[in-house]
């Protein structure tokens, strides 16, 4: 199944091969072809673009595979804050090592920012490290084992197709990932070995190594395929059949630093203004980077050429990718408050949207990339919506006690709010439906689809039921004993942190919670137990007062009741098979 950006950039390919054709090939249809040069252009552009499909089907393979394996421990260190710089910029280059991409990284750092779970300052070290771990794939290009690419791809398509573990299955994906993108590679590289001979592009070649061309082309590029290692990958493949010097391939490399940025802007359209500078500080860190080595991209290749031995120029290109950014890291990762306010001043505060009731939060389209961070931020959704539902049940006995109309009116407001994301956690939830998960991942979906549908019932509970009857007790000026208050005051107390446990057991995937939460049943039984006896017994009165408030009380303990149940589902969803058998 094609991801969306892997369908984006497959449609890309087919518009360059139309450049291709029209700038490139021209003159084989327009007799201008050099004498002695006999080139066929449709089998070499055939290769070429054809390669490069397969390559990046590749890597989206490589990368699926990577992210259903680590989904987990994705998710731990992405939902992370840190206030150390070193640590953000090592956990930016793991997790931009597993996904092949920058821009995903920092995209999801967008989100995390958007829902307030990381500062603007915070994101500055990710946003570097994830520099580092672009290069990564960069380095595994260089290896020139594209004769034994067939192997891993015979390999991972049995694994994925055959195996019935999930990590076997996750595996052959990375396998058949890599293969792909082994093959892809060497096809581009046979498919261009005819245009050593032909002058006009050998010319074209010799211009990128002007830096600023260089530069310009792989920004061009990498902004179109979106993806850094695209660029670079076609430069190891055209540098291993001596189509590209060492200086030409740094400088296309240092272009896809700034070309990957593209993603990041347009992740960040739309987005609070926090999300929006730390797309700018992206921006700021790739260009300036690129822009202290511009004038010494020579001695930038000098010390490519001294770390990398006696390797060819396909290695010291990868070797001066990660140079470059490993370099830039060190020098400006003590710079990070000042990128965070350079980047406030660039994008400066903007006026709040007035008429919105409330916008979610926590969930936001970018982490759908990664399905297990993209689950993670539904439960911060619902524990947002659980937070909303508790204020509701607050606001009761207020009402109750103090007969005050303005409780009641700010249930009510609160019951929109809890409407309002119940619809955005359910739209949300249908589109990680559509994406390609995990067994774990799948039941993880259900169950948070399940308590959502139950917290937003149990809201209705307190704004169709409670609400009303609040609200008709106090224009009847109907008062609540003093025993009674007091037996009720209890029993509210027992649901409502019955309903505080539920919600702590989804939001944060709280066993312990659940189990407590379940076991308050004992307790609370018995406290309605008491609560029906006394109620019994009023009903003998032949006062109408008495017997009208006996009604009402007793239909407040059947609401709470219920609300209780609905609690207890809550928290059972968050247990697995074995225990429920226990509560």
């Amino acid at each position: 199944m094609l991801t969306t950006s892997l369908k984006m950039k497959l449609v890309t390919i087919l518009a360059l091969g139309m450049i291709f054709v029209i700038f490139i090939c021209w003159p084989a249809f327009a007799d201008t072809q050099p004498a002695g040069v006999d080139i066929d252009w449709f089998n070499l552009g055939m290769g070429l673009f054809g390669g490069l499909a397969l390559f990046l089907a590749g890597l989206d393979m490589l990368s699926e595979g990577l992210k259903k394996a680590a989904g987990d421990t994705l998710k731990s260190l992405l939902s992370k804050m840190t206030t150390n710089r070193l640590l953000g910029a090592i956990t930016g280059a793991f997790i931009t090592a597993v996904l092949n991409s920058s821009s995903v990284t920092t995209v999801l750092v967008v989100s995390f920012i958007t829902a307030g779970v990381m500062t603007l300052t915070q994101s500055v070290g990710v946003i570097m490290g994830a520099n580092i771990g672009s290069t990564m794939t960069a380095q595994l290009l260089a290896f020139n084992i594209s004769s034994y690419a067939l192997l891993p791809i015979a390999v991972g398509f049995f694994m994925t197709f055959t195996a019935k573990a999930e990590g076997i299955k996750h595996a052959g994906m990375m396998a058949m990932g890599l293969g792909l993108v082994f093959f892809g590679m060497g096809i581009m590289s046979t498919a261009m070995t005819p245009l050593r001979s032909y002058e006009p592009f050998m010319a074209f070649l010799k211009t990128m190594e002007r830096p600023l061309l260089g530069i310009l082309a792989g920004a061009a590029f990498t902004g179109l395929v979106q993806s850094s290692a695209a660029t670079v990958g076609i430069a190891i493949a055209m540098a291993t059949e001596g189509l590209l010097t060492l200086p030409a391939g740094i400088a296309l490399a240092l272009g896809a630093n700034i070309g990957t940025c593209v993603t990041v802007l347009l992740a960040a359209i739309g987005k609070p203004e926090e999300a929006v500078r730390a797309a700018i500080v992206h921006v700021m860190f790739n260009v300036i980077g690129v822009l202290v080595w511009l004038p010494i991209i020579d001695q930038l290749a000098n010390l490519a050429i001294a770390v990398s031995a006696t390797a060819g120029i396909p290695r010291q290109i990868a070797n001066a990718n990660t140079l470059f950014n490993v370099i830039n890291t060190v020098l400006f990762i003590g710079f990070t408050p000042w990128f965070a306010l350079i980047a406030h001043k660039i994008y400066s505060e903007r006026p709040q949207k007035a008429g919105v009731i409330i916008v979610p939060k926590f969930i936001d389209e970018s982490t759908l990339t990664v399905p297990a961070v993209a689950l993670e931020q539904v439960r911060r959704e619902f524990g947002r919506m659980g937070q909303i539902t508790l204020a509701m049940l607050s606001e009761m006995p207020h009402a109750v006690l103090e007969k005050d109309k303005q409780h009641v009116e700010t249930i009510m407001m609160l019951d929109d709010k809890v409407d309002i994301l119940e619809a955005a956690i359910f739209g949300f939830l249908g589109k990680v439906r559509q994406l390609s998960l995990t067994a774990k991942e799948s039941s993880v979906h259900q169950k948070l689809m399940a308590a959502t549908v139950n917290l937003e019932t149990l809201a209705d509970v307190i704004e169709t039921d409670l609400a009303p009857m609040a609200k008709n007790m106090i224009e009847k000026q109907q008062r609540v004993s003093k025993i009674a208050r007091d037996a009720f005051e209890e029993l509210y107390i027992a649901v409502h942190r019955s309903v505080e446990l539920a919600i702590k057991a989804i939001r944060d995937d709280d066993q312990q919670a659940a189990t407590q939460a379940i076991y308050q049943k004992g307790a609370i039984r018995d406290l309605c137990e008491q609560l029906l006896t006394r109620e019994s017994q009023r009903l003998t009165s032949d006062r109408e007062e008495i017997l009208e408030s006996a009604r009402i009380e007793m239909s407040l303990i059947d609401k709470m009741r219920r609300i209780h149940r609905l609690a207890r589902r809550i928290a059972k969803i968050a247990l697995p098979p074995e225990l429920l058998g226990e509560t």
